[in-house]
């Protein structure tokens, strides 16, 4: 979790802060958060030889290692192998009902979690890049003055990098009841017999099908669609498997109030037909979203704007204090571990560099949900590309024509390629066995602003899943090739007219 996620303060003053510091320090550069976006900045500035401090309140490394990526990915593997035991007739293997010890299961997520605690810690920090940590919160004072503690913190620059939390919605009774969210689902202390998850985006649809192949019956309700933000026909891949796996899907019906009874949640909502509905669970995760954590930095006291949604940035990620920089979730953008590593760099290289470093480009940034499928995107989408006026065309290469997903018994899947006039790449959505590796790919030529005859160039080693893209080369070139000689046929043709 990053650093200033605590409730707003009075403002303090330059001469209070003085009054009530014990020592001043002065850096050259300052990071706020050590999450994933301020380890980087951080990291490289001392890494580089500039005098660094680093201020992490709460947790090092953040959501993603405490809260995120690392530990539902380690669920989901152990859900993962949970779903093989059960499914392997299909394998020629006898099938049995996995006897899941769940607290063994938390277990191993809170062990891999401190396997990878060393490489985000103030030690190594330290000790690898020269960097200073301080664990307290930092409040801006001034435009170049923070108060961490009872040490007066004064910098050339600063970095923000605080991150964001679960976003509570004010449904009726929700307060008052004892939901878990993100930060909390990887401490249960029991397995859920029914875990009702409110919100069907990538943390709650990921949470709600591990929890399912691990045995307890789920209920997702869902406002409007899952995965809202993909793809509509490769979210419907998801939404089948889900179904087929026995998650209760409630999609389009809004939670209205909610209420505890002893162990036992109750979740009011309202139908698609405007009825009213009740459905009960033994454990409730919510999970519709994120706020900036942007309260209690004095981001006033340093001229910085902000409004709830996130701190106000320009594509150098400068604030409207140009000594003050913003990254990751906190500046109300993608909200993706790998986002906010990118702009610890780039933020850092302008710092550095005087703004010459490069601007934010959000154009190139993939995200992959790891259900199973595992749905992934990079690049524009079609939308986007609509309200640009590129014209562009989708070459589509299906899972069920590779022989490896063949060969795995995956072949429910289809890789969707937005490709422009002149053959450029601008986009990329999947939906399959290990979307997520797949996507590298396209991730490297949306980059780098490659065309689709790039790939006709690449030798994939058989038999594998990346053959899918080769394979949506092949369809492109042939279309082309198709195209190109019918064009020259009539006009042959018409020679002889």
């Amino acid at each position: 979790m990053a650093d200033a996620s605590g409730t707003s303060a009075e403002p303090m003053t330059l001469d209070d802060a003085k009054s009530k510091a014990t020592k001043t320090l002065k850096v050259d550069v300052c990071v706020i958060g050590a999450g994933s976006g301020g380890l980087t900045a951080a990291g490289g500035a001392g890494g580089l030889g500039r005098k660094t401090v680093l201020l992490e309140a709460n947790k090092m490394g953040g959501d993603c290692l405490n809260y995120g990526c690392v530990p539902s990915k380690t669920l989901i593997a152990s859900a993962k192998a949970a779903h093989a035991m059960r499914d392997a007739s299909r394998f020629g293997i006898t099938p049995v009902e996995p006897d899941v010890h769940f607290l063994e299961v938390i277990d191993r997520v809170q062990k891999t979690i401190a396997d990878l605690a060393h490489h985000d810690s103030e030690e190594r920090m330290k000790e690898e890049f020269g960097v200073d940590t301080i664990r307290e919160r930092g409040r801006f004072v001034g435009p170049r003055q923070v108060l961490a503690g009872d040490t007066l913190i004064e910098a050339k620059h600063f970095v923000i990098a605080t991150g964001s939390s679960p976003f509570v919605p004010p449904i009726e009774g929700l307060a008052e009841t004892d939901f878990i969210t993100n930060e909390k689902v990887f401490e249960q202390t029991f397995q859920p017999k029914h875990l009702i998850v409110l919100g069907g985006g990538p943390i709650g649809s990921e949470m709600a099908q591990a929890h399912r192949l691990l045995g307890s019956k789920v209920t997702i309700i869902e406002m409007g669609q899952i995965m809202g933000k993909d793809d509509p026909e490769l979210a419907e891949v998801v939404r089948k498997r889900f179904i087929a796996d026995g998650i209760d899907l409630r999609e389009g019906h809004k939670a209205m109030k909610v209420r505890q009874d002893g162990d036992l949640f109750t979740v009011t909502v309202e139908t698609p037909s405007g009825e009213e509905l009740a459905i009960s669970g033994d454990q409730l995760l919510v999970a519709v979203g994120r706020k900036a954590n942007v309260d209690g930095l004095g981001l006033e006291q340093a001229g910085v704007e902000y409004t709830p949604r996130g701190i106000k940035v320009d594509d150098k990620l400068r604030t409207t204090n140009s000594r003050i920089y913003a990254i990751g979730d906190v500046t109300g953008g993608l909200q993706f571990t790998h986002v906010a590593g990118y702009q610890g760099r780039l933020a850092l290289k302008n710092i550095l560099l005087k703004n010459m470093g490069g601007k934010n480009n959000t154009d190139i940034v993939p995200w992959v949900t790891y259900t199973e499928p595992e749905l992934a995107h990079v690049g524009l989408t079609q939308a986007q590309l609509k309200e640009r006026g590129i014209d562009f065309e989708v070459v589509r290469a299906p899972y069920h024509d590779n022989d490896r997903a063949n060969a795995e018994g995956e072949t429910e899947g289809i890789v969707k390629v937005l490709v422009g006039k002149d053959g450029k790449i601008w986009g990329a959505d999947m939906v399959g066995l290990h979307a997520g590796e797949v996507v590298q790919q396209y991730a490297l030529a949306v980059a780098n602003g490659l065309k689709m005859d790039a790939f006709d160039k690449m030798i994939s080693p058989y038999p594998t899943l990346g053959e899918i893209s080769k394979a949506a080369s092949d369809e492109w070139s042939f279309k082309k090739t198709f195209t190109a000689f019918n064009k020259a046929a009539i006009k042959l043709l018409g020679a002889f007219d």
